[in-house]
Protein backbone atom coordinates (compact mmCIF):
# COMPACT_ATOMS: atom_id res chain seq x y z
CA UNK A 1 0.00 0.00 0.00
CA UNK A 2 1.46 3.31 -1.06
CA UNK A 3 1.17 6.25 1.28
CA UNK A 4 0.29 9.59 -0.18
CA UNK A 5 2.53 11.76 1.98
CA UNK A 6 6.29 11.98 2.08
CA UNK A 7 9.06 12.65 4.55
CA UNK A 8 10.74 10.69 7.35
CA UNK A 9 7.73 10.82 9.68
CA UNK A 10 5.42 9.49 7.01
CA UNK A 11 7.94 6.89 5.94
CA UNK A 12 7.66 5.61 9.49
CA UNK A 13 3.92 5.53 9.13
CA UNK A 14 4.33 3.57 5.93
CA UNK A 15 6.31 0.94 7.82
CA UNK A 16 3.60 0.81 10.48
CA UNK A 17 0.79 0.36 7.99
CA UNK A 18 2.85 -2.16 6.11
CA UNK A 19 2.43 -3.59 2.65
CA UNK A 20 0.74 -6.72 1.41
CA UNK A 21 2.76 -9.70 2.65
CA UNK A 22 4.93 -7.71 5.10
CA UNK A 23 6.57 -9.72 7.90
CA UNK A 24 7.51 -9.05 11.49
CA UNK A 25 6.36 -6.56 14.10
CA UNK A 26 5.94 -2.92 12.97
CA UNK A 27 8.13 -0.30 14.61
CA UNK A 28 6.49 2.03 17.15
CA UNK A 29 4.43 4.90 15.85
CA UNK A 30 6.13 8.32 15.72
CA UNK A 31 4.89 10.57 18.49
CA UNK A 32 2.13 13.07 17.62
CA UNK A 33 4.33 16.19 17.83
CA UNK A 34 6.53 14.88 15.01
CA UNK A 35 3.53 14.10 12.81
CA UNK A 36 1.87 17.45 13.43
CA UNK A 37 5.20 19.20 12.83
CA UNK A 38 5.34 17.64 9.37
CA UNK A 39 1.83 18.81 8.50
CA UNK A 40 2.58 22.24 9.98
CA UNK A 41 5.74 22.59 7.90
CA UNK A 42 3.69 21.93 4.75
CA UNK A 43 1.05 24.40 5.93
CA UNK A 44 3.73 27.07 6.43
CA UNK A 45 5.19 26.46 2.98
CA UNK A 46 8.44 25.04 4.36
CA UNK A 47 7.93 21.61 2.81
CA UNK A 48 6.40 20.79 -0.57
CA UNK A 49 2.77 19.80 -0.85
CA UNK A 50 2.51 16.05 -1.59
CA UNK A 51 1.15 14.96 -4.95
CA UNK A 52 -1.55 12.86 -3.27
CA UNK A 53 -3.49 13.81 -0.17
CA UNK A 54 -6.79 12.89 1.44
CA UNK A 55 -7.70 14.37 4.81
CA UNK A 56 -9.70 11.36 5.97
CA UNK A 57 -6.99 8.87 5.01
CA UNK A 58 -3.85 10.85 5.83
CA UNK A 59 -4.99 12.72 8.94
CA UNK A 60 -8.02 11.16 10.60
CA UNK A 61 -6.95 7.56 10.08
CA UNK A 62 -3.46 8.38 11.34
CA UNK A 63 -4.91 9.81 14.56
CA UNK A 64 -7.05 6.70 14.87
CA UNK A 65 -3.87 4.58 14.85
CA UNK A 66 -2.15 6.88 17.35
CA UNK A 67 -5.22 6.76 19.58
CA UNK A 68 -5.26 2.97 19.60
CA UNK A 69 -1.54 2.96 20.40
CA UNK A 70 -2.12 5.20 23.45
CA UNK A 71 -0.46 8.32 21.96
CA UNK A 72 -3.48 10.57 22.55
CA UNK A 73 -5.45 11.55 25.69
CA UNK A 74 -8.79 9.76 26.21
CA UNK A 75 -10.95 12.80 25.35
CA UNK A 76 -13.20 12.32 22.29
CA UNK A 77 -12.47 13.58 18.78
CA UNK A 78 -16.06 14.77 18.46
CA UNK A 79 -18.50 15.74 21.19
CA UNK A 80 -22.07 16.87 20.51
CA UNK A 81 -24.74 17.95 23.01
CA UNK A 82 -28.24 19.12 22.08
CA UNK A 83 -29.30 20.69 25.38
CA UNK A 84 -32.22 18.29 25.78
CA UNK A 85 -30.37 15.29 27.13
CA UNK A 86 -28.97 13.78 23.93
CA UNK A 87 -25.21 13.46 23.59
CA UNK A 88 -22.78 11.94 21.07
CA UNK A 89 -19.09 11.26 21.61
CA UNK A 90 -16.82 9.71 19.00
CA UNK A 91 -13.18 8.78 19.29
CA UNK A 92 -11.12 9.02 16.11
CA UNK A 93 -11.60 5.28 15.70
CA UNK A 94 -15.38 5.60 16.04
CA UNK A 95 -15.43 8.59 13.71
CA UNK A 96 -13.52 6.51 11.19
CA UNK A 97 -15.93 3.59 11.46
CA UNK A 98 -19.05 5.76 11.17
CA UNK A 99 -17.65 7.83 8.30
CA UNK A 100 -16.68 4.69 6.36
CA UNK A 101 -20.26 3.46 6.71
CA UNK A 102 -21.49 6.83 5.47
CA UNK A 103 -19.00 6.71 2.59
CA UNK A 104 -20.34 3.31 1.53
CA UNK A 105 -23.79 4.84 1.47
CA UNK A 106 -22.69 7.80 -0.66
CA UNK A 107 -20.88 5.57 -3.10
CA UNK A 108 -23.69 2.98 -3.08
CA UNK A 109 -27.28 4.18 -3.02
CA UNK A 110 -26.26 7.74 -3.94
CA UNK A 111 -23.82 6.57 -6.64
CA UNK A 112 -21.42 9.42 -5.90
CA UNK A 113 -18.12 9.11 -7.74
CA UNK A 114 -14.95 11.17 -7.19
CA UNK A 115 -15.64 14.70 -8.37
CA UNK A 116 -19.44 14.43 -8.00
CA UNK A 117 -20.99 17.19 -5.92
CA UNK A 118 -23.15 16.88 -2.82
CA UNK A 119 -24.97 19.72 -1.08
CA UNK A 120 -25.01 19.63 2.74
CA UNK A 121 -27.72 21.77 4.32
CA UNK A 122 -27.97 20.70 7.93
CA UNK A 123 -28.16 22.41 11.33
CA UNK A 124 -25.62 21.55 14.04
CA UNK A 125 -26.22 17.80 13.92
CA UNK A 126 -23.47 15.14 14.15
CA UNK A 127 -24.41 13.99 10.64
CA UNK A 128 -22.96 17.18 9.15
CA UNK A 129 -19.44 16.29 10.33
CA UNK A 130 -19.99 12.63 9.47
CA UNK A 131 -21.06 13.32 5.88
CA UNK A 132 -18.28 15.88 5.42
CA UNK A 133 -15.72 13.17 6.21
CA UNK A 134 -17.63 10.64 4.09
CA UNK A 135 -17.38 13.01 1.11
CA UNK A 136 -13.60 13.09 1.59
CA UNK A 137 -13.45 9.29 1.68
CA UNK A 138 -15.41 8.97 -1.57
CA UNK A 139 -13.76 11.92 -3.31
CA UNK A 140 -17.11 13.69 -3.58
CA UNK A 141 -17.15 17.50 -3.39
CA UNK A 142 -19.15 18.90 -0.47
CA UNK A 143 -21.20 22.10 -0.86
CA UNK A 144 -22.29 23.38 2.57
CA UNK A 145 -25.28 25.70 2.87
CA UNK A 146 -27.05 27.38 5.79
CA UNK A 147 -30.43 26.09 6.97
CA UNK A 148 -32.12 29.42 6.25
CA UNK A 149 -31.82 29.07 2.48
CA UNK A 150 -35.09 29.78 0.67
CA UNK A 151 -36.49 27.87 -2.30
CA UNK A 152 -34.96 30.50 -4.58
CA UNK A 153 -31.55 30.15 -2.89
CA UNK A 154 -31.65 26.37 -3.10
CA UNK A 155 -32.70 26.38 -6.73
CA UNK A 156 -29.90 28.74 -7.71
CA UNK A 157 -27.26 26.76 -5.84
CA UNK A 158 -28.40 23.35 -7.06
CA UNK A 159 -28.60 24.52 -10.66
CA UNK A 160 -25.29 26.42 -10.59
CA UNK A 161 -23.34 23.63 -8.88
CA UNK A 162 -25.06 20.77 -10.73
CA UNK A 163 -25.07 18.89 -7.43
CA UNK A 164 -25.92 15.22 -7.82
CA UNK A 165 -27.16 14.71 -4.26
CA UNK A 166 -28.40 16.70 -1.27
CA UNK A 167 -28.69 15.89 2.41
CA UNK A 168 -30.90 17.95 4.71
CA UNK A 169 -33.33 17.81 7.63
CA UNK A 170 -37.11 17.75 8.00
CA UNK A 171 -37.48 21.53 8.03
CA UNK A 172 -35.80 22.08 4.67
CA UNK A 173 -37.02 19.02 2.76
CA UNK A 174 -40.30 20.67 1.61
CA UNK A 175 -38.33 23.56 0.08
CA UNK A 176 -36.13 21.12 -1.81
CA UNK A 177 -39.19 19.23 -3.07
CA UNK A 178 -40.72 22.48 -4.33
CA UNK A 179 -37.80 23.16 -6.70
CA UNK A 180 -36.20 19.75 -7.35
CA UNK A 181 -38.04 19.33 -10.67
CA UNK A 182 -36.11 22.36 -11.94
CA UNK A 183 -32.76 20.82 -10.94
CA UNK A 184 -32.09 18.00 -13.45
CA UNK A 185 -28.67 17.14 -12.00
CA UNK A 186 -30.18 16.28 -8.60
CA UNK A 187 -30.58 12.50 -8.49
CA UNK A 188 -30.72 11.51 -4.81
CA UNK A 189 -32.07 13.14 -1.66
CA UNK A 190 -30.99 12.07 1.83
CA UNK A 191 -33.04 12.97 4.90
CA UNK A 192 -31.56 13.18 8.40
CA UNK A 193 -34.63 12.31 10.40
CA UNK A 194 -36.26 9.66 12.56
CA UNK A 195 -39.24 9.64 10.19
CA UNK A 196 -39.67 8.99 6.47
CA UNK A 197 -40.65 11.23 3.55
CA UNK A 198 -41.73 10.18 0.02
CA UNK A 199 -38.91 10.53 -2.51
CA UNK A 200 -36.22 10.69 0.17
CA UNK A 201 -33.83 8.08 1.54
CA UNK A 202 -33.46 8.00 5.32
CA UNK A 203 -29.82 8.60 6.20
CA UNK A 204 -29.95 7.20 9.72
CA UNK A 205 -31.60 3.96 8.66
CA UNK A 206 -29.16 3.42 5.79
CA UNK A 207 -26.21 4.20 8.06
CA UNK A 208 -27.22 1.46 10.48
CA UNK A 209 -27.31 -1.05 7.63
CA UNK A 210 -24.08 0.02 5.88
CA UNK A 211 -20.78 -1.83 6.02
CA UNK A 212 -17.85 -0.24 7.86
CA UNK A 213 -15.32 -1.64 5.37
CA UNK A 214 -14.39 1.02 2.82
CA UNK A 215 -11.35 1.87 0.69
CA UNK A 216 -10.63 5.59 0.66
CA UNK A 217 -10.48 7.33 -2.72
CA UNK A 218 -6.93 8.13 -3.81
CA UNK A 219 -7.20 11.87 -4.31
CA UNK A 220 -4.55 14.27 -5.53
CA UNK A 221 -3.79 17.36 -3.49
CA UNK A 222 -5.23 19.58 -6.22
CA UNK A 223 -8.46 17.60 -6.58
CA UNK A 224 -11.57 19.51 -5.47
CA UNK A 225 -12.71 19.12 -1.87
CA UNK A 226 -15.38 21.76 -1.26
CA UNK A 227 -17.40 24.52 -2.91
CA UNK A 228 -18.66 27.53 -0.99
CA UNK A 229 -21.04 30.17 -2.33
CA UNK A 230 -20.04 33.76 -1.61
CA UNK A 231 -22.43 36.29 -0.11
CA UNK A 232 -23.49 37.72 -3.47
CA UNK A 233 -22.47 41.30 -2.75
CA UNK A 234 -22.03 42.41 -6.36
CA UNK A 235 -24.51 40.11 -8.07
CA UNK A 236 -25.26 36.43 -7.96
CA UNK A 237 -23.20 34.45 -5.39
CA UNK A 238 -20.00 33.01 -6.81
CA UNK A 239 -18.79 29.44 -6.33
CA UNK A 240 -15.43 29.24 -4.54
CA UNK A 241 -13.64 25.91 -5.06
CA UNK A 242 -11.08 24.61 -2.57
CA UNK A 243 -8.82 21.61 -3.02
CA UNK A 244 -7.96 18.62 -0.87
CA UNK A 245 -4.76 20.36 0.24
CA UNK A 246 -5.86 24.01 0.40
CA UNK A 247 -8.28 23.20 3.22
CA UNK A 248 -6.97 19.80 4.34
CA UNK A 249 -3.46 21.09 5.09
CA UNK A 250 -3.94 24.85 4.94
CA UNK A 251 -5.28 25.26 8.49
CA UNK A 252 -2.76 23.16 10.41
CA UNK A 253 -0.46 26.08 11.21
CA UNK A 254 -3.22 28.50 12.21
CA UNK A 255 -4.77 25.75 14.31
CA UNK A 256 -1.47 25.36 16.12
CA UNK A 257 -0.58 29.04 16.38
CA UNK A 258 -3.71 31.21 16.31
CA UNK A 259 -6.11 28.70 17.87
CA UNK A 260 -3.27 27.22 19.99
CA UNK A 261 -4.63 23.67 19.82
CA UNK A 262 -3.09 20.47 21.18
CA UNK A 263 -4.36 16.89 21.32
CA UNK A 264 -5.73 17.49 24.83
CA UNK A 265 -7.83 20.54 23.92
CA UNK A 266 -11.57 20.93 23.22
CA UNK A 267 -12.51 23.47 20.52
CA UNK A 268 -15.98 25.01 20.47
CA UNK A 269 -17.02 27.07 17.44
CA UNK A 270 -20.52 28.56 17.51
CA UNK A 271 -20.80 29.27 13.78
CA UNK A 272 -23.49 27.89 11.47
CA UNK A 273 -22.45 24.75 9.56
CA UNK A 274 -23.10 26.54 6.26
CA UNK A 275 -20.34 29.09 6.82
CA UNK A 276 -16.66 28.50 6.08
CA UNK A 277 -15.78 28.92 9.77
CA UNK A 278 -17.32 25.49 10.43
CA UNK A 279 -14.82 23.98 7.98
CA UNK A 280 -12.05 26.10 9.51
CA UNK A 281 -12.77 24.37 12.82
CA UNK A 282 -12.75 20.91 11.30
CA UNK A 283 -9.47 21.41 9.42
CA UNK A 284 -7.66 23.14 12.30
CA UNK A 285 -8.82 20.97 15.21
CA UNK A 286 -8.50 17.44 13.88
CA UNK A 287 -4.97 17.67 12.39
CA UNK A 288 -3.87 18.80 15.85
CA UNK A 289 -5.66 15.87 17.50
CA UNK A 290 -8.16 18.15 19.27
CA UNK A 291 -11.80 17.53 20.13
CA UNK A 292 -14.51 19.42 18.24
CA UNK A 293 -17.35 20.38 20.57
CA UNK A 294 -20.80 21.22 19.19
CA UNK A 295 -23.86 22.44 21.04
CA UNK A 296 -27.20 23.23 19.45
CA UNK A 297 -27.97 25.94 22.00
CA UNK A 298 -25.70 27.17 24.81
CA UNK A 299 -23.20 25.39 26.97
CA UNK A 300 -21.10 26.57 29.91
CA UNK A 301 -17.62 25.24 30.47
CA UNK A 302 -16.08 25.60 33.90
CA UNK A 303 -13.08 27.36 32.42
CA UNK A 304 -11.78 28.72 29.13
CA UNK A 305 -8.13 28.72 28.08
CA UNK A 306 -8.10 30.66 24.83
CA UNK A 307 -10.74 32.70 22.95
CA UNK A 308 -10.94 33.71 19.29
CA UNK A 309 -13.09 35.94 17.13
CA UNK A 310 -13.44 36.38 13.39
CA UNK A 311 -15.90 37.25 10.66
CA UNK A 312 -16.23 40.93 11.49
CA UNK A 313 -14.15 43.73 13.02
CA UNK A 314 -14.17 43.43 16.80
CA UNK A 315 -15.89 46.25 18.66
CA UNK A 316 -13.55 47.67 21.37
CA UNK A 317 -16.41 47.70 23.88
CA UNK A 318 -17.05 44.01 23.25
CA UNK A 319 -13.37 43.22 23.68
CA UNK A 320 -13.27 45.06 27.01
CA UNK A 321 -16.43 43.43 28.36
CA UNK A 322 -15.25 39.97 27.30
CA UNK A 323 -11.94 40.38 29.11
CA UNK A 324 -13.56 41.79 32.23
CA UNK A 325 -15.97 38.84 32.46
CA UNK A 326 -13.66 35.98 31.42
CA UNK A 327 -10.21 37.29 32.23
CA UNK A 328 -9.12 36.34 28.70
CA UNK A 329 -8.20 38.33 25.62
CA UNK A 330 -10.09 37.84 22.38
CA UNK A 331 -7.59 36.90 19.66
CA UNK A 332 -8.92 38.33 16.43
CA UNK A 333 -8.33 36.73 13.03
CA UNK A 334 -9.26 37.58 9.46
CA UNK A 335 -9.85 35.47 6.37
CA UNK A 336 -12.24 34.83 3.49
CA UNK A 337 -14.12 32.04 1.75
CA UNK A 338 -11.33 32.15 -0.83
CA UNK A 339 -8.49 31.72 1.68
CA UNK A 340 -7.41 30.28 4.97
CA UNK A 341 -6.41 32.65 7.81
CA UNK A 342 -4.92 35.84 6.30
CA UNK A 343 -4.14 37.80 9.47
CA UNK A 344 -4.30 36.78 13.12
CA UNK A 345 -3.25 37.52 16.67
CA UNK A 346 -1.60 34.23 17.73
CA UNK A 347 -1.58 33.17 21.35
CA UNK A 348 1.34 34.76 23.14
CA UNK A 349 1.69 37.63 20.67
CA UNK A 350 1.23 41.29 21.51
CA UNK A 351 -2.36 42.37 20.89
CA UNK A 352 -3.05 45.87 19.64
CA UNK A 353 -6.71 46.57 20.37
CA UNK A 354 -8.57 47.15 17.10
CA UNK A 355 -6.00 45.41 14.90
CA UNK A 356 -6.56 42.18 12.97
CA UNK A 357 -3.03 41.14 13.83
CA UNK A 358 -0.15 40.29 11.55
CA UNK A 359 0.05 38.30 8.31
CA UNK A 360 -0.43 34.57 8.75
CA UNK A 361 2.10 32.32 6.93
CA UNK A 362 2.48 31.21 4.24
CA UNK A 363 0.73 34.33 2.92
CA UNK A 364 2.61 37.49 2.04
CA UNK A 365 -0.02 40.13 2.81
CA UNK A 366 0.36 43.71 1.64
CA UNK A 367 -1.68 46.90 1.31
CA UNK A 368 -1.80 47.88 -2.37
CA UNK A 369 -3.41 50.58 -4.49
CA UNK A 370 -5.94 49.90 -7.24
CA UNK A 371 -3.13 49.07 -9.69
CA UNK A 372 -1.52 46.52 -7.37
CA UNK A 373 1.37 48.69 -6.18
CA UNK A 374 2.48 48.15 -2.58
CA UNK A 375 1.67 51.08 -0.30
CA UNK A 376 3.77 52.26 2.67
CA UNK A 377 2.72 51.84 6.32
CA UNK A 378 -0.10 54.11 7.40
CA UNK A 379 -1.65 54.50 3.94
CA UNK A 380 -5.08 52.99 3.36
CA UNK A 381 -5.54 50.62 0.45
CA UNK A 382 -6.64 47.14 -0.59
CA UNK A 383 -5.78 44.12 1.52
CA UNK A 384 -3.94 41.88 -0.93
CA UNK A 385 -2.11 38.54 -1.01
CA UNK A 386 0.85 37.93 -3.30
CA UNK A 387 0.06 35.20 -5.85
CA UNK A 388 2.99 35.72 -8.23
CA UNK A 389 5.52 34.38 -8.94
CA UNK A 390 4.17 31.55 -6.76
CA UNK A 391 0.52 31.09 -5.81
CA UNK A 392 0.07 29.83 -2.21
CA UNK A 393 -1.29 26.28 -2.12
CA UNK A 394 -3.81 27.16 0.63
CA UNK A 395 -5.87 29.27 -1.70
CA UNK A 396 -9.07 28.83 -3.65
CA UNK A 397 -8.54 27.38 -7.10
CA UNK A 398 -11.02 29.59 -8.94
CA UNK A 399 -14.54 30.94 -9.10
CA UNK A 400 -16.18 28.00 -10.82
CA UNK A 401 -17.64 28.71 -14.26
CA UNK A 402 -16.67 32.36 -13.90
CA UNK A 403 -13.22 33.03 -15.42
CA UNK A 404 -13.98 36.76 -15.68
CA UNK A 405 -14.47 37.11 -11.92
CA UNK A 406 -11.43 34.94 -11.25
CA UNK A 407 -9.28 37.19 -13.45
CA UNK A 408 -10.78 40.37 -11.97
CA UNK A 409 -9.80 39.28 -8.45
CA UNK A 410 -6.11 39.82 -9.29
CA UNK A 411 -4.16 43.00 -9.99
CA UNK A 412 -0.51 42.76 -10.84
CA UNK A 413 1.10 40.18 -8.58
CA UNK A 414 -1.70 40.22 -6.00
CA UNK A 415 -5.09 38.79 -5.19
CA UNK A 416 -7.37 41.63 -4.05
CA UNK A 417 -9.60 40.70 -1.11
CA UNK A 418 -12.09 43.53 -1.64
CA UNK A 419 -11.48 44.82 1.89
CA UNK A 420 -9.55 47.94 2.83
CA UNK A 421 -7.06 48.51 5.64
CA UNK A 422 -3.72 50.04 6.52
CA UNK A 423 -0.62 48.44 8.02
CA UNK A 424 1.49 49.98 10.78
CA UNK A 425 5.28 49.95 11.13
CA UNK A 426 5.11 46.74 13.23
CA UNK A 427 3.21 44.83 10.55
CA UNK A 428 -0.21 44.96 12.22
CA UNK A 429 -3.22 45.34 9.91
CA UNK A 430 -6.05 47.75 10.74
CA UNK A 431 -9.37 47.12 9.01
CA UNK A 432 -11.01 50.19 7.45
CA UNK A 433 -14.04 48.94 5.55
CA UNK A 434 -15.34 46.77 2.74
CA UNK A 435 -15.25 47.65 -0.92
CA UNK A 436 -18.33 45.61 -1.71
CA UNK A 437 -20.61 47.22 0.91
CA UNK A 438 -21.28 43.86 2.54
CA UNK A 439 -23.45 44.03 5.65
CA UNK A 440 -22.40 41.94 8.65
CA UNK A 441 -25.35 41.45 10.98
CA UNK A 442 -24.85 39.05 13.92
CA UNK A 443 -22.03 37.41 11.89
CA UNK A 444 -24.34 36.88 8.88
CA UNK A 445 -22.81 38.43 5.79
CA UNK A 446 -25.50 40.01 3.63
CA UNK A 447 -24.98 41.41 0.15
CA UNK A 448 -26.98 44.57 -0.59
CA UNK A 449 -27.57 43.68 -4.24
CA UNK A 450 -29.45 40.52 -3.29
CA UNK A 451 -31.78 42.43 -0.93
CA UNK A 452 -32.24 45.24 -3.44
CA UNK A 453 -33.12 42.73 -6.13
CA UNK A 454 -35.71 41.15 -3.85
CA UNK A 455 -37.26 44.53 -3.09
CA UNK A 456 -37.33 45.41 -6.79
CA UNK A 457 -39.64 42.45 -7.43
CA UNK A 458 -42.38 44.14 -5.38
CA UNK A 459 -44.63 46.49 -7.37
CA UNK A 460 -44.40 49.20 -4.71
CA UNK A 461 -40.65 49.65 -5.26
CA UNK A 462 -39.39 51.97 -7.97
CA UNK A 463 -35.81 52.03 -6.70
CA UNK A 464 -34.01 50.74 -3.62
CA UNK A 465 -30.62 51.00 -1.97
CA UNK A 466 -29.53 48.83 0.94
CA UNK A 467 -26.79 49.70 3.44
CA UNK A 468 -25.74 48.81 6.96
CA UNK A 469 -27.17 50.69 9.91
CA UNK A 470 -25.86 50.55 13.51
CA UNK A 471 -27.71 48.34 15.96
CA UNK A 472 -26.88 47.82 19.67
CA UNK A 473 -27.75 44.10 19.60
CA UNK A 474 -26.55 42.90 16.18
CA UNK A 475 -23.76 45.38 15.58
CA UNK A 476 -25.38 46.39 12.31
CA UNK A 477 -28.58 45.61 10.46
CA UNK A 478 -29.97 45.96 6.96
CA UNK A 479 -31.58 49.29 6.17
CA UNK A 480 -33.42 49.91 2.91
CA UNK A 481 -33.94 53.30 1.33
CA UNK A 482 -36.89 53.02 -1.03
CA UNK A 483 -38.34 55.24 -3.74
CA UNK A 484 -41.99 54.23 -4.14
CA UNK A 485 -43.87 53.71 -7.37
CA UNK A 486 -46.47 56.48 -7.93
CA UNK A 487 -49.37 54.14 -7.20
CA UNK A 488 -48.06 53.43 -3.69
CA UNK A 489 -47.02 56.89 -2.47
CA UNK A 490 -50.30 57.34 -0.57
CA UNK A 491 -50.19 53.94 1.18
CA UNK A 492 -49.79 53.69 4.95
CA UNK A 493 -46.02 53.62 5.63
CA UNK A 494 -46.19 51.19 8.55
CA UNK A 495 -48.29 48.65 6.68
CA UNK A 496 -46.16 48.99 3.56
CA UNK A 497 -42.96 48.54 5.60
CA UNK A 498 -44.30 45.30 7.06
CA UNK A 499 -45.42 44.11 3.62
CA UNK A 500 -42.01 44.75 2.08
CA UNK A 501 -40.21 43.07 4.97
CA UNK A 502 -42.36 39.95 4.62
CA UNK A 503 -41.81 40.00 0.86
CA UNK A 504 -38.02 39.94 1.28
CA UNK A 505 -38.29 37.11 3.80
CA UNK A 506 -40.20 35.05 1.23
CA UNK A 507 -37.97 35.86 -1.73
CA UNK A 508 -34.61 35.44 0.00
CA UNK A 509 -33.34 34.14 3.33
CA UNK A 510 -35.29 35.49 6.36
CA UNK A 511 -32.21 36.93 8.07
CA UNK A 512 -31.62 39.24 5.08
CA UNK A 513 -34.78 41.30 5.38
CA UNK A 514 -34.42 45.04 6.09
CA UNK A 515 -35.07 45.66 9.76
CA UNK A 516 -35.13 49.38 9.02
CA UNK A 517 -36.94 51.01 6.09
CA UNK A 518 -36.96 54.63 4.97
CA UNK A 519 -39.11 55.99 2.13
CA UNK A 520 -37.32 58.72 0.19
CA UNK A 521 -38.03 60.81 -2.89
CA UNK A 522 -34.69 60.03 -4.57
CA UNK A 523 -31.41 58.20 -4.08
CA UNK A 524 -27.92 59.73 -4.32
CA UNK A 525 -26.25 58.78 -7.60
CA UNK A 526 -23.04 59.29 -9.51
CA UNK A 527 -23.02 61.11 -12.84
CA UNK A 528 -23.19 57.73 -14.53
CA UNK A 529 -26.39 56.86 -12.68
CA UNK A 530 -24.94 54.47 -10.12
CA UNK A 531 -26.39 54.59 -6.61
CA UNK A 532 -23.93 55.91 -4.04
CA UNK A 533 -24.47 53.56 -1.11
CA UNK A 534 -21.45 55.02 0.65
CA UNK A 535 -23.29 58.32 1.19
CA UNK A 536 -26.31 56.57 2.69
CA UNK A 537 -24.11 54.39 4.88
CA UNK A 538 -22.11 57.37 6.14
CA UNK A 539 -25.36 59.14 6.92
CA UNK A 540 -26.50 56.18 9.02
CA UNK A 541 -23.29 55.77 10.97
CA UNK A 542 -22.92 59.50 11.72
CA UNK A 543 -26.21 59.47 13.66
Amino acid sequence: MRLWLRGPVLQALRRVRGTCGSQGQPPPLPVPPKIVATWEAISLGRQPVPEYFNFAHDVLDVWSQLEKAGHRPPNPAFWWVDGRGAEVQWSFEELGEQSRKAANMLGGVCDLQPGDRMMLVLPRLPEWWLVSVACMRTGAVMIPGISQLTEKDLKFRLQASRAKSIITSDSLAPRVDAISADCPSLQTKLLVSDSSRPGWMNFRQLLREASSEHSCARTKSQDPLAIYFTSGTTGAPKMVEHTQASYGLGFVASGRRWVALTESDIFWNTTDTGWVKAAWTLFSAWPNGSCIFVHEQRYQFQSLKHCLTGGEALNPDVRGKWKSQTGLELHEGYGQSETVVICANPKGSKIKAGSMGQASPPYEVQIVDDEGNVLPPGEEGNIAIRVRPARPFCFFRCYLDNPEKTAASERGDFYITGDRAHIDKDGYFWFMGRNDDVINSSSYRIGPVEVESALAEHPAVLEAAVVSSPDPLRGEVVKAFIVLSPAYTSHDPKKLTWELQEHVKRVTAPYKYPRKVAFVSELPKTVSGKIQRSKLRSQEWRR
